[in-house]
């Protein structure tokens, strides 16, 4: 909802530019909130958001230094693809071959073995599969490739 909120104001223009997992937190009454909207713009030019956020910046985005409403929904992706595997948006195997998140769920659901995904932590937790399989393709929708 808070992204929702934010793609919202000033005539459907403003984009957050920084989703992550560091960027979201839980108020007194247990709602998200999405902190640290506009000081992407305030940061160094050198530096851009979209950079700042590896395994955060959307597929589509040819411009590294040009966040969209696009960018935010692909990071918004990641992040319910991070908290359903337990898994970083890129992490290296003790090999150091990175993995990126996106990719490795594409390719496990893709041989059907989409319980494979899932965190284990997360099963421990009585009916709540179907809760998740729908997660998962909300999180899969929004890091589709745009064609």
């Amino acid at each position: 909802m808070g992204v929702a909120h934010i793609h919202s104001q000033s005539g459907g223009t403003l984009v957050h530019g920084n989703i992550k997992s560091l960027n979201i937190f839980l108020n007194s009454q247990r709602y998200g909130c999405v902190p640290d909207l506009g000081l992407a713009k305030l940061m160094s030019p050198v530096v851009p958001p979209v950079i700042r956020t590896a395994g955060y910046r959307a597929l589509e985005v040819a411009d590294f230094r040009k966040v969209s409403q696009a960018s935010d929904i692909y990071s918004f992706g990641v992040l319910l693809l991070e908290l359903l595997t337990g898994k970083s948006p890129v992490h290296a195997t003790s090999s150091d071959e990175v993995i990126h998140l996106v990719r490795w769920v594409h390719s496990v659901v893709y041989e059907e073995w989409t319980g494979e995904v899932f965190n284990i932590e997360l099963l421990r937790y009585p009916n709540i599969e179907e809760e998740m399989v729908t997660m998962l393709q909300i999180g899969m929708s929004c890091v589709e490739e745009e064609t």
